[in-house]
């Protein structure tokens, strides 16, 4: 694609040299607007030097994502040596699972381009116009899938309404199943959202097949498809109460990721109403809530709704049980989340914080989306 060219403002060009991956669109001239979204730039500071590449973005925060920094342009060899790069850092996780994120945008290098396998199927998805080509490329430089599902997921196909997934290679299923450490999950590519599951969560579910729970009761809130509830059950766990919005997810969850359907309580509710109503004691109280806003200005109200949740939360935890906190809203910052967690768990002890995966690394400030943190109750 022909990069426009774009002058900088003075601030814009101190963001591009800091190495941030995005300009937002206060630091933009009115110049800006004649381009159309998905518009590759290439962006030139004051003293007609090419700072960098990038492409536009027409609505949102963001105005444009940066490609690559410097005078030389984001060619076929520059794309192919981020690919290689991004897949290898990724070798040795892939010898225990069939199921991991091959390329993580702008951490990788490769912003707003996200690709994933799930067993013999790659799922791309772009999150801006002007990576749609990108993802489509990339795809075909990661290899090894006979399938390949592409699936839109910036905002300007979202509001138009214009969701449906294209097939770019082979017979992509409606299920994808995937092995992980010797367990097979199972992701909802038809209805799914996402890519269908959260690979992000991997860790998170080591951690609870390697609790000691036999014969406990689990509860998982916003369980989704169930993943949690099925890592809970491989540990022994006797009753399970997967809790969630939606009906599909739960359904999905009981054809696939359930194998003692009487350990499980599947509950289509809103948790925030749910909640609060509830009696009971629980070994193990899972709290993994969708991301709250993209809105920094939106971050007090966020930290409300986590402080409520823990607090309708806390009660049902048995004495001497353990309480997942987990955050993937990226505005909120991780000494936030730790502080407003410790608020609403007086007489919790913070056990430890699970590291991000390594399929999902943290490039810069605002990837560090994902907090999760296990607290124990006191006996």
């Amino acid at each position: 694609m022909i990069a426009r060219r774009y002058q900088l403002r003075k601030e814009a060009v101190g963001v591009v040299r800091g190495g941030a991956p995005w300009i937002f669109r206060d630091h933009l001239s009115s110049a800006a607007n004649v381009f159309a979204d998905g518009q590759w730039l290439r962006l030139v500071g004051g003293d007609n030097k090419v700072e960098g590449y990038g492409f536009y973005e027409a609505t949102g925060a963001i105005a444009i994502r940066i490609l690559r920094k410097g005078a030389e342009p984001p060619d076929v060899a520059w794309i192919k040596a981020r690919v290689a790069a991004a897949v290898k850092k990724r070798a040795i996780l892939a010898t225990t699972t069939t199921g991991l994120r091959l390329v993580h945008g702008e951490s990788d290098g490769l912003p707003a381009v996200v690709i994933e396998r799930l067993g013999d199927t790659l799922v791309a998805q772009s999150y801006a116009h002007g990576a749609d080509a990108l993802a489509r490329y990339v795809t075909r430089l990661v290899g090894g899938a006979p399938n390949v599902l592409l699936q839109p997921a910036h905002r300007q196909r979202r509001s138009t309404g214009d969701e449906v997934a294209r097939v770019l290679r082979g017979s992509p299923p409606d299920v994808a199943t995937f092995v992980e450490e010797g367990l097979t999950f199972s992701a909802d590519l038809a209805g799914g959202q996402k890519t269908g599951t959260y690979l992000d969560l991997r860790g998170l579910r080591r951690a609870v097949r390697a609790l000691p729970l036999g014969g406990a009761r689990v509860l998982n809130l916003f369980s989704y498809t169930g993943m949690l509830g099925r890592a809970a059950e491989t540990a022994g766990a006797a009753h399970i109460t997967q809790v969630d919005s939606s009906e599909r997810a739960l359904a999905f969850a009981a054809a696939h990721h359930v194998d003692d359907r009487g350990k499980h309580e599947l509950v289509t509710a809103d948790v925030f109403a749910w909640l609060p109503a509830q009696t009971g004691s629980f070994d193990l109280v899972i709290v993994d809530p969708p991301s709250m806003t993209s809105d920094k200005r939106q971050v007090p109200a966020v930290l409300a709704g986590y402080r409520k949740l823990y607090r309708a939360a806390a009660p049902l935890v048995a004495p001497g049980g353990l309480l997942v906190a987990a955050c993937c809203t990226s505005r909120v910052e991780r000494a936030q989340f730790k502080a407003t967690v410790a608020e609403s768990l007086p007489g919790f002890t913070r056990e430890r914080e699970l590291p991000p995966e390594p399929d999902h690394p943290v490039g810069f400030r605002e990837a560090d989306y994902l907090k999760i943190e296990l607290w124990r109750r006191g006996s």
